[in-house]
């Protein structure tokens, strides 16, 4: 039995854009994604007898195919053509669930990646990010991870010049967000806000932190609920009051970040959210994608985080 252990890191959106309806019925998006350093921690135990299943310390976390680490063993085993009938993912969750930070995605994309590297199978990054868009339309994204430009329904992308050193905070509030809803909402509406995408792009190029920070847009925050708007308002103007150059909400939220060029500021920002909000982390952009920390190969090897 071989054991990888590998960081699986949260994203978050710097512009989140719908372009319209496509004839198959989902949305076409465009949005500029950024990893940080907050990290679920999996391990892979390739080999462990009872099938593939998944285990966390969250009871409400399901362990079979609906979970997306699973669902990516699967997709990776169907499309390698691969025979190996057992394999327990053990996941340390740091991720907030149900957040718009890509956790599940996130660690369907480590699976893909350690199962790749345990197995020898050769796929080169591409290649696995299109078994992953089999699985969710985050998951290709978090397979390359760092920062892009993501088309589509998450399945184009293109690299581009990470964000400059800075820290991140992330505040996830009291409430979750249903995402066919705020679809739902965004066709409803006649006119929409848009964000700078162009402008964000040339910001990245230039290494312009300001420029990226006031450049931050979500256009599904103008599809939230009255009392939810009010609140993710609340958490981005307590950031701005602390010192971030910007604060906007990630994904489908309702996690909102903030960028910081001062870590005295950040942390200020930190102690004063932590008081009445769910959770709050202090994090940082990631350069590149996270590598396995460590591989075991024993014949009587077991590991639970």
């Amino acid at each position: 039995m071989s054991v990888l252990i590998l960081q699986a890191p949260a994203k978050i959106n710097l512009t989140l854009d719908i372009l319209g309806t496509r004839p198959d019925g989902y949305h076409e998006m465009e949005m500029v994604m950024q990893s940080v350093s907050l990290c679920d921690q999996l391990s892979l135990n390739l080999g462990f007898p009872g099938g593939v299943r998944a285990e966390s310390g969250l009871r409400f976390l399901p362990n079979d195919k609906s979970n997306l680490a699973v669902a990516a063993a699967l997709a990776f085993r169907r499309a390698t053509g691969q025979t190996w009938k057992d394999l327990r993912i053990s996941i340390e969750k740091k991720i907030p669930v149900c957040a718009g930070t890509a956790g599940g995605s996130s660690d369907a994309a480590a699976v893909l990646r350690g199962l790749n590297h345990l197995t020898n199978a050769g796929l080169n990054p591409e290649e696995l990010a299109q078994i992953g868009a089999e699985v969710g339309s985050d998951v290709p994204y978090c397979v390359l991870g760092t920062t892009a430009l993501v088309k589509g329904r998450g399945e184009v992308l293109t690299q581009l010049p990470t964000v400059p050193p800075c820290w991140i905070l992330l505040c996830k509030p009291h409430f979750s967000i249903s995402t066919p809803a705020l679809f739902r909402e965004w066709d409803r509406k006649k006119k929409h806000l848009r964000p700078d995408t162009k402008g964000i792009l040339t910001a990245l190029e230039h290494g312009d932190l300001l420029g990226i920070a006031q450049r931050m847009f979500n256009v599904f925050e103008a599809a939230l609920p009255q009392h939810q708007h009010r609140e993710i308002e609340s958490i981005k103007n307590t950031m701005i009051q602390s010192g971030a150059l910007g604060a906007a909400m990630s994904g489908s939220g309702p996690t909102v970040f903030g960028l910081f060029s001062q870590e005295e500021l950040a942390r200020r920002a930190q102690q004063f959210l932590e008081a009445s909000q769910e959770a709050v982390f202090l994090t940082t952009p990631l350069s590149a994608p996270p590598s396995p920390v460590i591989e075991l190969d024993q014949t009587n090897c077991s590991f639970s985080v």
